[in-house]
């Protein structure tokens, strides 16, 4: 393996370096306190983000699908949108992670678009803002159960149900909703569709309080009686297990990684601020020095990077799969369980290690610790990540593994 990264993508990175510290870092600590209120800062932005995906329909924070470009044999390396969004994004988070949600046109949504769309839809709706609804009241982890149901009219369906936790989901200019074409056929009729914002009995109950990502909104949304057109199902219409679930599930393919380069962005942030702090007090970091000669705090941070390298590397991975068409639903959860999990780990050890310094509102420590919390849970949890990588291990269905 090459693990350097592309210098291709050099120019990408050190964009959203300069963003991440030159923006993001500076109005972090006001947006956090102003939960709810719209960064006005980040429109100009929109443009950068939109380079990261070679204003490609099939972009967004969503990353691309998993397939080789037109024309491609099939051998060589390909590096395209995939790393580049985990890249840009690890970033971004390094500055603010709640911020780096709310860019526009840069929602999870257009993940969905992404990896089920048809080119017809891309065009449509490649450059739409798109939250993402999947989980609702009472289903929790368990997105086959989704309850929400889309039934065809002529030449709509009629959506009824209820979203929690949709990110971005009152700012975006649309929202991916999955919704069962039928109840009685399981998981094989679980659909997404887009809903543009304003669509008649598409409503916002209201926004939650949170204990991170203060910067970012998170809808609670009613959908009632809610008509859209059929050609806003995504994918295919026909009831199957290939391109029913299965295909609205490679959505999770494509943002478990950069959901995992988020949560490596933001634990880096707070190991090197901890780093400044440690050195600034008076400890030697250097790495010469065998752990059992050094103090336990300097060991701790040792062991700490370790961590975060190696889910670094799994990131990487799953990305590359991606850009190089190869299934990469295990290393996927692989990397998100692996990141989420150190990542929010890093973030409260770096807090402790720095005692009242880690704890006060003077230091961003103790809002990066409140901001991992959530990139260990969205996206699939801990648990859910491990169970997937447990069937694909023992080649296990969901039915015989739960």
């Amino acid at each position: 393996m090459n693990l350097d990264i592309p210098g291709k993508f050099a120019p990408i990175v050190h964009q959203a370096q300069q963003v991440a510290r030159e923006v993001f870092r500076p109005i972090s600590r006001h947006y956090d306190r102003a939960e709810h209120a719209y960064p006005k800062e980040l429109d100009m932005f929109a443009s950068i983000m939109d380079g990261m995906n070679d204003g490609a329909a099939d972009g967004g924070a969503g990353a691309g699908r998993l397939a080789r470009s037109a024309g491609d044999t099939g051998t060589g390396n390909q590096n395209g949108t995939n790393m580049k969004t985990v890249l840009g994004l690890t970033e971004l988070c390094w500055g603010d992670v709640g911020l780096a949600l709310s860019i526009p046109r840069q929602g999870l949504g257009n993940s969905a678009i992404a990896a089920v769309a048809n080119e017809q839809q891309l065009q449509r709706f490649g450059k739409t803002w798109a939250a993402m609804a999947i989980t609702e009241p009472g289903v929790g982890s368990d997105s086959a159960a989704i309850r929400t149901t889309a039934t065809k009219d002529g030449d709509h369906y009629i959506i009824n149900g209820e979203k929690i936790y949709v990110t971005a989901g009152e700012r975006a200019n649309a929202v991916v909703v999955w919704a069962t074409l039928d109840k009685s056929q399981g998981r094989a009729a679980i659909k997404s569709f887009v809903v543009e914002k304003g669509t008649p009995g598409m409503t916002v109950e209201r926004l939650e309080k949170k204990l991170g990502i203060r910067a970012s909104d998170t809808a609670a949304i009613r959908f009632h009686n809610c008509r859209v057109p059929k050609e806003n199902l995504l994918g295919d219409p026909e009831i199957s297990v290939d391109k029913g679930f299965a295909g609205a599930m490679q959505t999770f393919d494509n943002t478990r990684p950069v959901v995992a380069g988020m949560a490596i962005g933001v634990a880096r942030a707070a190991l090197e601020r901890t780093q400044e702090i440690l050195k600034t007090a008076g400890l030697d970091l250097a790495y010469q020095q065998q752990s059992w000669t050094t103090t336990a705090a300097v060991r701790e941070l040792h062991l700490l990077e370790a961590e975060l390298e190696a889910a670094r590397l799994l990131t990487l991975r799953a990305a590359w799969m991606a850009d190089n068409g190869q299934p990469n639903s295990k290393e996927a959860s692989m990397a998100k369980a692996k990141a989420g999990r150190v990542g929010n780990q890093i973030t409260l050890r770096c807090v402790e290690l720095c005692a009242s310094l880690g704890y006060q509102e003077t230091e961003l420590l103790e809002k990066w610790a409140r901001d991992s919390k959530i990139l260990d849970i969205f996206e699939g949890t801990q648990q859910i990540q491990l169970l997937i990588i447990a069937r694909r291990l023992l080649g296990k269905s969901s039915s015989e593994l739960k």
